[in-house]
Protein backbone atom coordinates (compact mmCIF):
# COMPACT_ATOMS: atom_id res chain seq x y z
CA UNK A 1 0.00 0.00 0.00
CA UNK A 2 1.43 3.06 -0.96
CA UNK A 3 0.13 6.98 -0.51
CA UNK A 4 -1.01 7.55 -3.91
CA UNK A 5 -2.97 4.03 -3.59
CA UNK A 6 -4.47 5.07 -0.63
CA UNK A 7 -5.09 8.91 -1.84
CA UNK A 8 -7.20 7.58 -5.02
CA UNK A 9 -9.05 5.04 -3.12
CA UNK A 10 -9.89 7.74 -0.45
CA UNK A 11 -11.65 10.17 -3.58
CA UNK A 12 -13.45 7.77 -5.10
CA UNK A 13 -14.77 6.50 -1.84
CA UNK A 14 -16.06 9.75 -1.30
CA UNK A 15 -17.21 10.79 -4.78
CA UNK A 16 -18.61 7.08 -5.26
CA UNK A 17 -17.51 7.95 -9.20
CA UNK A 18 -14.53 7.41 -10.92
CA UNK A 19 -15.11 10.39 -13.38
CA UNK A 20 -15.28 12.63 -10.96
CA UNK A 21 -12.52 11.25 -9.02
CA UNK A 22 -10.65 11.84 -12.13
CA UNK A 23 -11.25 15.43 -12.17
CA UNK A 24 -10.13 15.73 -8.75
CA UNK A 25 -7.01 14.31 -9.01
CA UNK A 26 -6.35 15.34 -12.80
CA UNK A 27 -5.40 11.12 -13.39
CA UNK A 28 -7.37 9.26 -15.75
CA UNK A 29 -10.51 7.03 -15.05
CA UNK A 30 -8.50 4.02 -15.92
CA UNK A 31 -5.07 4.93 -13.83
CA UNK A 32 -7.59 5.37 -10.77
CA UNK A 33 -8.93 1.88 -11.37
CA UNK A 34 -5.67 0.42 -11.85
CA UNK A 35 -4.22 1.47 -9.14
CA UNK A 36 -7.33 0.56 -6.35
CA UNK A 37 -6.96 -2.97 -7.75
CA UNK A 38 -3.67 -3.28 -7.05
CA UNK A 39 -4.35 -2.47 -3.54
CA UNK A 40 -7.38 -4.79 -3.26
CA UNK A 41 -5.10 -7.53 -4.71
CA UNK A 42 -2.07 -6.68 -2.14
CA UNK A 43 -5.03 -6.23 0.73
CA UNK A 44 -6.72 -9.82 -0.35
CA UNK A 45 -9.90 -7.57 -0.08
CA UNK A 46 -12.72 -6.18 -2.20
CA UNK A 47 -12.96 -2.31 -1.32
CA UNK A 48 -15.31 -1.22 -4.12
CA UNK A 49 -18.61 -2.41 -5.88
CA UNK A 50 -18.12 -1.34 -9.63
CA UNK A 51 -20.93 -1.21 -12.03
CA UNK A 52 -21.92 1.32 -15.37
CA UNK A 53 -23.73 3.18 -13.19
CA UNK A 54 -21.93 3.85 -9.78
CA UNK A 55 -19.58 2.41 -7.44
CA UNK A 56 -20.20 1.09 -4.15
CA UNK A 57 -18.15 0.96 -0.90
CA UNK A 58 -17.64 -2.25 0.27
CA UNK A 59 -17.76 -2.86 4.07
CA UNK A 60 -14.12 -3.33 4.39
CA UNK A 61 -13.43 -0.14 1.88
CA UNK A 62 -15.55 1.99 4.78
CA UNK A 63 -13.82 0.69 7.02
CA UNK A 64 -9.95 1.57 4.99
CA UNK A 65 -11.46 4.90 3.88
CA UNK A 66 -11.81 6.06 7.97
CA UNK A 67 -8.54 5.20 8.51
CA UNK A 68 -7.77 6.87 5.23
CA UNK A 69 -8.90 10.10 6.01
CA UNK A 70 -6.65 10.30 9.45
CA UNK A 71 -3.56 8.88 7.63
CA UNK A 72 -3.46 11.15 4.52
CA UNK A 73 -4.10 13.81 7.54
CA UNK A 74 -1.68 12.86 9.06
CA UNK A 75 0.91 12.77 5.99
CA UNK A 76 -0.55 16.36 4.60
CA UNK A 77 0.53 17.36 8.07
CA UNK A 78 3.71 16.31 8.22
CA UNK A 79 4.53 17.51 4.82
CA UNK A 80 3.41 21.31 5.50
CA UNK A 81 5.52 21.04 8.58
CA UNK A 82 8.46 19.93 7.13
CA UNK A 83 8.48 22.45 4.48
CA UNK A 84 7.42 25.19 6.83
CA UNK A 85 10.31 23.68 8.95
CA UNK A 86 12.63 23.91 6.09
CA UNK A 87 11.80 27.58 5.42
CA UNK A 88 12.59 28.41 8.76
CA UNK A 89 8.56 29.20 9.93
CA UNK A 90 8.24 26.44 12.31
CA UNK A 91 10.12 25.12 15.46
CA UNK A 92 11.68 25.72 19.08
CA UNK A 93 13.96 28.55 19.23
CA UNK A 94 15.87 28.74 22.98
CA UNK A 95 16.73 32.26 23.96
CA UNK A 96 19.30 33.64 26.32
CA UNK A 97 18.90 37.20 27.71
CA UNK A 98 20.56 39.15 30.02
CA UNK A 99 18.65 40.68 33.31
CA UNK A 100 18.31 44.36 31.41
CA UNK A 101 17.73 42.95 27.91
CA UNK A 102 14.75 40.83 28.88
CA UNK A 103 12.94 43.58 30.59
CA UNK A 104 13.93 46.29 27.98
CA UNK A 105 13.67 44.33 24.74
CA UNK A 106 11.42 40.98 25.24
CA UNK A 107 8.43 42.59 24.50
CA UNK A 108 9.62 43.96 20.59
CA UNK A 109 11.45 40.16 20.36
CA UNK A 110 8.36 38.70 21.04
CA UNK A 111 5.94 40.74 18.62
CA UNK A 112 8.53 40.40 16.03
CA UNK A 113 8.20 36.86 15.96
CA UNK A 114 5.05 36.38 16.35
CA UNK A 115 4.15 38.51 13.59
CA UNK A 116 6.71 37.14 11.38
CA UNK A 117 7.38 33.67 12.68
CA UNK A 118 4.23 32.83 14.24
CA UNK A 119 4.59 28.36 14.58
CA UNK A 120 8.24 29.21 15.98
CA UNK A 121 7.75 28.76 19.64
CA UNK A 122 10.18 30.52 22.22
CA UNK A 123 11.76 29.41 25.16
CA UNK A 124 13.02 32.09 27.24
CA UNK A 125 16.04 32.02 29.37
CA UNK A 126 16.33 35.37 31.57
CA UNK A 127 19.28 36.77 33.51
CA UNK A 128 22.05 35.40 31.94
CA UNK A 129 25.48 36.73 32.10
CA UNK A 130 27.67 37.00 28.46
CA UNK A 131 29.99 34.43 29.55
CA UNK A 132 26.58 32.19 30.37
CA UNK A 133 24.98 32.40 27.30
CA UNK A 134 28.37 31.70 25.26
CA UNK A 135 28.91 28.44 27.18
CA UNK A 136 24.92 27.74 26.24
CA UNK A 137 25.17 28.37 22.41
CA UNK A 138 28.29 26.43 22.67
CA UNK A 139 26.96 23.66 24.15
CA UNK A 140 23.70 23.20 22.00
CA UNK A 141 21.45 24.86 25.10
CA UNK A 142 20.87 27.88 23.20
CA UNK A 143 19.98 28.83 19.99
CA UNK A 144 20.15 32.59 20.12
CA UNK A 145 21.59 34.79 22.82
CA UNK A 146 21.04 38.87 23.34
CA UNK A 147 24.37 39.81 25.47
CA UNK A 148 27.16 42.18 25.28
CA UNK A 149 29.65 41.40 23.40
CA UNK A 150 32.37 40.20 23.27
CA UNK A 151 31.13 37.00 22.77
CA UNK A 152 33.58 34.15 24.02
CA UNK A 153 33.80 31.18 22.34
CA UNK A 154 34.97 29.39 19.13
CA UNK A 155 32.28 29.66 16.19
CA UNK A 156 30.10 32.08 17.36
CA UNK A 157 28.61 34.87 15.14
CA UNK A 158 26.80 38.19 16.22
CA UNK A 159 24.17 40.09 14.73
CA UNK A 160 23.63 43.84 15.68
CA UNK A 161 20.46 44.98 17.81
CA UNK A 162 20.62 47.12 19.84
CA UNK A 163 23.18 50.12 20.89
CA UNK A 164 22.42 51.76 23.83
CA UNK A 165 23.31 54.85 25.38
CA UNK A 166 24.72 54.91 28.93
CA UNK A 167 22.89 56.81 31.25
CA UNK A 168 22.95 58.23 34.78
CA UNK A 169 20.74 57.17 37.84
CA UNK A 170 19.98 59.93 40.62
CA UNK A 171 17.38 59.96 42.88
CA UNK A 172 14.78 62.33 42.16
CA UNK A 173 15.81 64.96 44.96
CA UNK A 174 19.41 64.72 43.63
CA UNK A 175 20.76 68.59 42.84
CA UNK A 176 21.02 67.47 39.23
CA UNK A 177 17.87 65.94 38.58
CA UNK A 178 16.35 68.59 36.68
CA UNK A 179 19.77 68.97 34.48
CA UNK A 180 18.99 68.38 30.94
CA UNK A 181 22.53 66.76 30.90
CA UNK A 182 25.09 65.86 33.09
CA UNK A 183 29.07 66.18 32.52
CA UNK A 184 30.86 63.33 34.45
CA UNK A 185 33.21 65.84 35.96
CA UNK A 186 30.41 67.24 37.84
CA UNK A 187 29.81 64.20 39.65
CA UNK A 188 33.77 63.96 41.14
CA UNK A 189 32.82 63.86 45.04
CA UNK A 190 29.56 61.46 44.33
CA UNK A 191 28.80 58.23 45.89
CA UNK A 192 28.34 55.76 43.61
CA UNK A 193 26.77 52.74 43.48
CA UNK A 194 28.33 49.71 41.11
CA UNK A 195 27.38 46.23 40.57
CA UNK A 196 29.54 43.40 42.38
CA UNK A 197 30.32 41.75 39.18
CA UNK A 198 33.97 41.95 38.30
CA UNK A 199 33.49 41.55 34.75
CA UNK A 200 30.74 44.21 34.45
CA UNK A 201 30.95 46.04 31.13
CA UNK A 202 28.70 48.76 32.88
CA UNK A 203 31.52 49.23 35.92
CA UNK A 204 34.88 49.39 33.23
CA UNK A 205 32.58 51.65 31.11
CA UNK A 206 31.96 54.28 34.14
CA UNK A 207 35.44 54.18 35.54
CA UNK A 208 36.80 54.93 32.26
CA UNK A 209 34.46 58.01 31.84
CA UNK A 210 35.18 59.27 35.01
CA UNK A 211 39.41 58.62 34.66
CA UNK A 212 38.87 60.68 31.19
CA UNK A 213 37.22 63.80 33.28
CA UNK A 214 40.40 63.09 36.24
CA UNK A 215 38.62 61.25 39.07
CA UNK A 216 38.16 58.23 40.33
CA UNK A 217 34.40 56.69 40.97
CA UNK A 218 33.67 56.42 44.76
CA UNK A 219 32.06 53.12 44.99
CA UNK A 220 30.12 53.02 48.09
CA UNK A 221 27.78 50.43 47.31
CA UNK A 222 27.43 47.21 45.00
CA UNK A 223 24.94 44.88 44.20
CA UNK A 224 24.34 41.85 42.05
CA UNK A 225 21.44 43.00 40.03
CA UNK A 226 20.15 46.12 38.33
CA UNK A 227 16.75 45.89 40.59
CA UNK A 228 18.79 46.10 43.48
CA UNK A 229 21.07 49.01 42.52
CA UNK A 230 17.81 50.67 40.94
CA UNK A 231 16.65 50.45 44.59
CA UNK A 232 19.54 52.10 46.39
CA UNK A 233 19.70 54.90 43.90
CA UNK A 234 16.13 55.94 44.71
CA UNK A 235 16.60 55.88 48.17
CA UNK A 236 19.56 58.25 47.84
CA UNK A 237 22.25 55.62 48.54
CA UNK A 238 24.33 56.84 45.43
CA UNK A 239 24.39 57.71 41.66
CA UNK A 240 24.97 54.90 39.11
CA UNK A 241 25.74 54.66 35.06
CA UNK A 242 23.19 52.46 33.70
CA UNK A 243 22.46 51.13 30.29
CA UNK A 244 19.14 53.02 27.94
CA UNK A 245 17.30 49.93 28.29
CA UNK A 246 16.76 50.19 32.32
CA UNK A 247 14.21 52.93 31.30
CA UNK A 248 12.16 49.66 30.88
CA UNK A 249 11.79 49.51 34.59
CA UNK A 250 9.18 51.38 36.23
CA UNK A 251 10.45 52.79 39.84
CA UNK A 252 9.32 55.87 42.14
CA UNK A 253 12.06 58.38 43.29
CA UNK A 254 14.63 57.85 40.33
CA UNK A 255 15.12 60.08 37.07
CA UNK A 256 17.65 59.05 33.98
CA UNK A 257 19.78 62.02 32.61
CA UNK A 258 21.92 61.89 29.02
CA UNK A 259 25.88 62.01 30.09
CA UNK A 260 27.40 64.54 27.87
CA UNK A 261 30.55 62.47 27.71
CA UNK A 262 28.23 58.85 27.42
CA UNK A 263 29.84 56.04 26.07
CA UNK A 264 27.60 53.33 24.05
CA UNK A 265 27.37 49.61 24.62
CA UNK A 266 25.89 47.22 22.60
CA UNK A 267 23.40 44.30 22.76
CA UNK A 268 24.38 42.26 19.91
CA UNK A 269 22.25 38.90 18.86
CA UNK A 270 24.81 35.96 19.55
CA UNK A 271 24.55 32.14 17.42
CA UNK A 272 26.96 29.59 16.47
CA UNK A 273 27.81 29.57 12.84
CA UNK A 274 27.61 26.50 12.29
CA UNK A 275 24.24 25.87 13.39
CA UNK A 276 21.91 24.46 10.23
CA UNK A 277 18.64 25.11 12.43
CA UNK A 278 16.59 27.15 9.39
CA UNK A 279 14.84 28.58 12.51
CA UNK A 280 17.83 30.12 13.77
CA UNK A 281 18.54 31.41 10.52
CA UNK A 282 15.30 33.04 9.76
CA UNK A 283 14.96 34.64 13.55
CA UNK A 284 18.15 36.31 13.30
CA UNK A 285 16.89 37.99 9.82
CA UNK A 286 13.95 38.94 11.41
CA UNK A 287 15.23 40.15 14.74
CA UNK A 288 18.40 42.13 12.89
CA UNK A 289 14.93 43.73 10.85
CA UNK A 290 13.43 44.37 14.65
CA UNK A 291 16.29 46.25 15.83
CA UNK A 292 16.56 50.36 16.73
CA UNK A 293 19.51 51.92 17.31
CA UNK A 294 18.70 53.31 20.70
CA UNK A 295 21.74 55.77 20.62
CA UNK A 296 20.35 57.88 17.68
CA UNK A 297 17.24 58.91 20.40
CA UNK A 298 17.87 58.49 23.90
CA UNK A 299 14.40 59.49 24.72
CA UNK A 300 12.63 57.37 23.06
CA UNK A 301 12.14 54.64 25.98
CA UNK A 302 11.57 50.99 25.35
CA UNK A 303 8.36 50.17 25.56
CA UNK A 304 7.77 48.53 29.77
CA UNK A 305 6.95 44.54 30.04
CA UNK A 306 3.90 44.25 30.98
CA UNK A 307 4.18 40.88 32.91
CA UNK A 308 7.89 40.89 34.13
CA UNK A 309 10.06 38.04 34.31
CA UNK A 310 12.64 37.36 37.05
CA UNK A 311 14.17 40.11 38.72
CA UNK A 312 17.88 41.01 36.79
CA UNK A 313 20.77 39.60 38.45
CA UNK A 314 24.51 41.32 37.00
CA UNK A 315 23.46 41.43 33.30
CA UNK A 316 25.33 44.19 32.58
Amino acid sequence: MDSRQLRYFSVVAETRHFGQASEQLHVTPSAISQAIRQLEAELGVVLLNRSTRHVEVTAAGRWLQAEAEQILGRLDEATTGIRRFSAGSAGLLRLGLTGVAAFAYLPRIARAMKRQLPDVALSIHADMLTPEQCEGLSSGSLDLGFLRPPAVGRGIATAPFVTEPLLLALPSGHRLAAAPEIRIADLADEAWVAYSDQHSLLNEAATRMCRRAGFEPRREHVCAGTSVLLALVSAGMGIAVVPGGVRAFSMVGIVFRPLAEAEDLEIVIAYRADNDDPVVGAAVRVLTSASTNTSANPSAAPEPVATAPEAPGPGR
